[in-house]
């Protein structure tokens, strides 16, 4: 698109970006992100970052998440994803965890001082020497990234990357913990395909994103979604209902990236009948076992694309039924992108364990993270040769059609959101509460848990965890309940 249609649409910020980072929204085509990338990219290297050094990126759902990572990608570097409601304790686990060099952060993010975080994480992390960000009132000795991008100098074409190099790392909760998964720009791809053959996404599509791109997952759909459509990306910081329907409307969106469960309650608020430009939703079901039980999409004017996702592991893609709006059938065995058609290549297996549980392989499953994660914890010092990863939710076979039937997620973890917990480390921070604190995940249909705590003192809890850096869903799980239904 850069060669051929320079001053094409591009990329374009959240309308309310000014609320989220106190930065006005911004518009860019093709040719001003390839100079922002290229200017990224230059000071990159200028500042010394080896090649296939990590970089991390806590960023807003803004232009700038993708701008860094291109930038950091044509530098050669490899993108570590932190989410944006990790704090203190998080970050430096996981920065110290993959060796990172840099990190780049916003200065405020939804009335947080992101950069204040980033430079305190930085201190307690040994390997990092540069820290950067965007936005106003930077802290002294973090490097202002918009100044490089309007007024630094560009990185000239190099060379092709080798697209088997990691190019990601992102992060997941499994029943050993806290694992890094680094995935190499072939596995990047693989699973964009799968999200964007499976949901026949047009050519030239204006996609609005309202998932955060901090995932595999995110990545896979938004960012390779909107690289190989070569059309517009739309970001929207989740979630505001009418301000998405504003987006969808004022840029003629014709496909939407989200949560499932949010796509499912705006067909069912009739947004979809409203929303004359939509032809494809992307729904991202973090609780994958709740796709069966899902209502049925209410309208044959958009197709609907349902995409399982299993933390960090992979994901596949199928569309809804036109006839029904009923989720398809899932078999086990090869899937190809799209996955009804036998010619098309194959994506992967969906696999059925001796165990009862789901596994996943091929091109964008990372195998090696998940088996090396399980050899470290295993005391026998070596874990079962496979080629595939076992995701730990339970699966069977229903015996008249063959089709897999998902019906609970591993156990010992806990999912809000996007965000993975073992139940054992929210005990674990009740009990620094002191007696008769308590910290657990009840359901929800919409996140999958949500998290709730008691304490003696709500609010001395609440300063308590914040004071240990623990992230936002922990410590408002103590919020005062006084009035509430």
């Amino acid at each position: 698109m850069l060669a051929r249609q320079p001053d094409a649409l591009a990329l374009v910020d959240p309308f309310d970006k000014l609320r989220v980072t106190g930065q006005p929204p911004r518009q860019l085509t093709f040719a001003q992100a390839d100079r922002a990338i290229a200017a990224l990219a230059a000071h990159f290297i200028a500042a010394g970052l080896p090649p296939n050094s990590i970089i991390a990126l806590q960023l807003p759902n803004t232009i700038e998440l993708p701008l860094a990572l291109l930038a950091a990608h044509r530098a050669g570097l490899v993108v570590a994803l932190l989410p944006q409601l990790w704090r203190h304790a998080e970050l430096t686990v996981a920065l110290n965890r993959i060796g990172a060099r840099a990190i780049v952060s916003c200065a405020t993010i939804d009335g947080v001082s992101h950069a204040d975080l980033a430079m305190n994480a930085a201190a307690e992390v040994f390997s990092i020497r540069h820290v950067c960000g965007f936005g106003a009132n930077l802290p002294e000795g973090m490097v202002p990234l918009d100044e490089v991008m309007a007024h630094g100098d560009t990185l000239p074409p190099g060379m092709p990357l080798d697209a088997r190099q990691a190019a990601m790392v992102s992060f997941d909760v499994t029943a050993q913990g806290l694992v890094a998964v680094p995935r190499t720009h072939l596995n990047l791809i693989a699973g964009g395909l799968a999200v964007f053959l499976e949901s026949g996404m047009p050519q030239g599509a204006c996609i609005l994103a309202a998932q955060t791109m901090t995932s595999f997952a995110g990545i896979a759909a938004a960012l390779v979604g909107w690289l190989l459509s070569g059309g517009t990306l739309a970001l929207h910081h989740p979630f505001d209902g009418d301000l998405l329907e504003q987006q969808i409307t004022e840029l003629d969106c014709d496909t939407l990236i989200a949560p499932a469960a949010v796509a499912m309650r705006l067909a069912g608020d009739g947004a979809t009948a409203r929303l004359s430009a939509l032809r494809n939703v992307v729904g991202l079901w973090r609780a994958p076992e709740q796709v069966a039980a899902s209502a049925a999409w209410p309208t044959t004017d958009v197709q609907f694309t349902d995409v399982y996702l299993f933390g960090e592991i992979g994901l596949f893609g199928a569309r809804r039924l036109d006839e029904t709006g009923l989720a398809a059938a899932i078999m086990p065995g090869p899937y190809g992108a799209p996955r009804d058609d036998a010619q098309s290549p194959i994506a992967g297996d969906i696999i059925l364990t001796p165990e009862g549980t789901l596994a996943l392989r091929g091109s964008m499953v990372p195998i090696a993270a998940y088996a090396a994660a399980a050899a470290a914890n295993d005391i026998r010092g070596a874990a079962p040769a496979q080629n595939y990863v076992d995701t730990g939710y339970a699966a069977r076979l229903d015996r008249s059609t063959g089709t897999i039937c998902i019906t609970a997620p591993p156990p010992g973890l806990m999912s809000v959101g996007g965000y993975r917990f073992l139940a054992d480390d929210l005990h674990a921070w009740a009990k620094r509460l002191g007696e008769g604190a308590m910290l657990t995940a009840l359901p929800d249909r919409l996140s999958g848990y949500r998290l709730a705590g008691r304490a003696n003192d709500n609010g001395r809890a609440r300063g308590a965890l914040a004071e240990l850096g623990l992230n936002p869903l922990m410590v408002e799980a103590f919020r005062d309940r006084a009035g509430q239904d």
